[in-house]
């Protein structure tokens, strides 16, 4: 709830100021911080189970493909996965990149702010696993690659701990700044619900939170009483079973999401065209190098891989 709220204060005040402000400061510090810790998890030596491991092995792991026993369809579950991360890493069906390119003057240059998105975040993937991975072999082996989602906050707190005092100061540091980031993930998803409110219902940017925040309050209550008072387990299409908060997590991500991503392709590459979109980018001279690859991919690629997607969430495959 708190984590709401921080969420909503900032959107309250303007979202423009809080961002920019972070962007220039923290995400850089944040981005060293990452590096500094990578490279140090590539050092790092354990015994398991009566071998030595170092850093170099968990990057042997990492980085070099082992398809010894994997069939065809493992394969395929693989590249959905691979895809899957792709597609909801950038946020491309969820408003944000709609909401927030509204706010972009049109003297900005778009193509050098798409390949600075594509750069680091392509980027800062890599890092992500080269800091959490390596640090996973090391102490657990490949039974830890098990853990899923929170390997960060089992791997990561090892190699503080292996860093002696000064791990404890850049352990606090680093979560700090990745709750910062936490933070302005959650501030892009509200900011696009605040400005199609606003631009809906013609109310100010302070009404539209408002609603916004006590709507999400209400929401995220349930959610946690998921958990004891509204427990109950329920069958997922992938096998699984889950909670309230999984559900609506599957719902929004792997059904809505791909849905709307296919509606939009459809929209921009059959409707109202690609030129659209390829005019507004040019609007000041600018190259659009890969304008048919762009053409090819919003009429043709995309919807068809967005499908496969779809129809992996929805347990085809």
């Amino acid at each position: 709830m708190i984590f709401i709220l921080a969420t909503a204060v900032v959107i309250y005040l303007g979202v423009e100021s809080g961002i920019e402000r972070y962007s220039k400061i923290l995400m850089p510090a944040l981005f060293v911080l990452i590096i500094g810790i990578a490279i140090y998890s590539l050092t790092l030596k354990n015994e398991v189970d009566g071998a030595i491991v170092t850093g170099l092995d968990g990057l042997k792991v990492y980085v070099l493909p082992d398809f010894t026993g994997i069939t065809p369809k493992q394969l395929v579950v693989v590249m959905m996965d691979a895809m899957g991360q792709l597609f909801y890493s950038i946020s491309v069906a969820m408003g944000i990149m709609i909401t927030y390119g509204s706010y972009v003057k049109k003297d900005v240059n778009l193509m050098n702010s798409i390949n600075q998105i594509e750069i680091f975040d392509t980027l800062v993937a890599f890092l992500a696993g080269l800091m959490i991975i390596p640090a996973v072999i090391v102490f657990m082996g490949r039974d830890g690659m098990s853990a899923g989602p929170g390997l960060m906050f089992v791997s990561l707190p090892k190699v503080f701990n292996a860093m002696g005092k000064i791990g404890v100061i850049v352990g606090v540091v680093f979560f700090i700044m990745v709750l910062f980031a936490a933070i302005t993930s959650s501030i892009s998803i509200m900011e696009a619900i605040v400005s199609s409110i606003m631009d809906r219902f013609h109310i100010t940017r302070q009404k539209a939170t408002i609603y916004s925040t006590i709507y999400a309050l209400i929401v995220g209550t349930i959610v946690c009483l998921g958990y004891n008072v509204l427990y109950f387990d329920a069958p997922m299409p992938n096998g699984g079973t889950g909670q309230i908060l999984d559900i609506m997590d599957y719902v929004s991500n792997n059904l809505l999401m791909p849905v709307v991503a296919i509606l939009t392709c459809i929209l921009v590459g059959w409707v109202v065209k690609p030129d659209t979109v390829i005019d507004e980018v040019t609007v000041n001279g600018e190259k659009f190098g890969r304008k048919k690859l762009y053409i090819a991919m919003v009429k043709f690629i995309a919807p068809v891989l967005l499908a496969l997607l779809l129809l992996n969430a929805l347990g085809v495959f």
